[in-house]
């Protein structure tokens, strides 16, 4: 980084590994890690860095895999300075950083309603570039307006309609990076919506590896909808039930596995390379899409150099 003309206040990293920041633990270097002091920091960084090099910006790596070679780019992740939760009247404002279940905390002490947000893993940041959601809620019904620092390092609101949330998708601008994003919650009974959230919690874990290294979800269900969690919710197009009906629960490949509790999980069973994984993965593809005519869509994110 010998052209750039500002030295930053966070931390930057030549040649950084990715692989202990990823939940299933894979993946090359970096060859930068950013982690920006405050959006001061970040939008000063982005405005000096020459406009050939490419950035990636990083969330808590719950649905991704970086792949073996790492990322020729440099990747930017928040922390400490993105992650403030505020609740006034009826929007919840939170940086990027924060993660999806102190979200749905804070805004059930305060009486406001984001329980959906609970169970998924990971951080507003990617909650919001993903269009995350379960039990039949998603962030699309609540944003109001997203907060993001532009490649060129300008500080921009844009509204949710101008993301185009659809499922498991939006549209950013290129290279831009979020820093906060603003959600409208109902009233709610904060002991009432506590306890919501530990029965959501008790079902996801009693259905989901959640002690095991995976990502969430591997595959979008074909049906293009979350699972609703209701007892007339239909099973033959989620992904799990065309995985089981491909024969693939349990698969395994090297170090990667397609977990027995929960088939559209892809788990690190101990020692897998980003490649096993994500090969692991194209073969229940192929299987399906053989037994069935089905394609799966992947769902985490697959990134860098093989």
């Amino acid at each position: 980084m010998e052209s750039l003309t500002y030295t930053p206040r966070g931390a930057l990293t030549p040649n950084r590994p990715l692989a202990d920041l990823t939940w299933l633990r894979v993946g090359g270097p970096a060859d930068w890690l950013f982690q920006p002091a405050d959006e001061a920091d970040l939008a000063a960084f982005l405005r000096a860095l020459p406009p050939e090099v490419a950035i990636f910006p990083m969330g808590v790596g719950s649905n991704l895999i970086v792949r073996d070679g790492g990322i020729r780019a440099v990747v930017i992740r928040l922390g400490r300075g993105f992650n403030a939760i505020e609740v006034a009247g009826e929007t919840v404002t939170a940086g990027a950083a924060a993660l999806d279940a102190h979200v749905a905390r804070r805004a059930a002490e305060a009486g406001r309603d984001l329980t959906f947000l609970r169970t998924i893993p990971g951080s507003i940041g990617g909650a919001v570039r993903m269009n995350a959601g379960c039990y039949g809620a998603y962030v699309a019904d609540h944003l109001v307006s997203v907060r993001l620092i532009t490649r060129a390092g300008e500080a921009v609101s844009l509204p949710a309609a101008d993301l185009h949330l659809a499922y498991r998708s939006s549209e950013l601008p290129e290279g831009a990076v979020i820093v906060a994003a603003t959600f409208r919650a109902g009233a709610g009974d904060p002991a009432a919506l506590a306890a919501r959230m530990e029965a959501q919690i008790a079902k996801r874990d009693a259905s989901q590896p959640t002690k095991e290294r995976s990502a969430g979800s591997t595959f979008r269900n074909p049906s293009g909808a979350s699972s609703t969690g209701r007892a007339d919710d239909t099973h033959e197009l989620k992904a799990w039930a065309v995985i089981d009906k491909a024969g693939m629960r349990g698969a395994r490949l090297g170090g990667a596995q397609m977990s027995e509790k929960h088939s559209n999980f892809l788990i690190n069973a101990g020692g897998a390379t980003a490649q096993d994984l994500e090969q692991l993965g194209e073969e229940v593809r192929k299987k399906v899409l053989q037994t069935q005519g089905i394609s799966l869509q992947w769902e985490i994110m697959r990134i860098g150099e093989y």
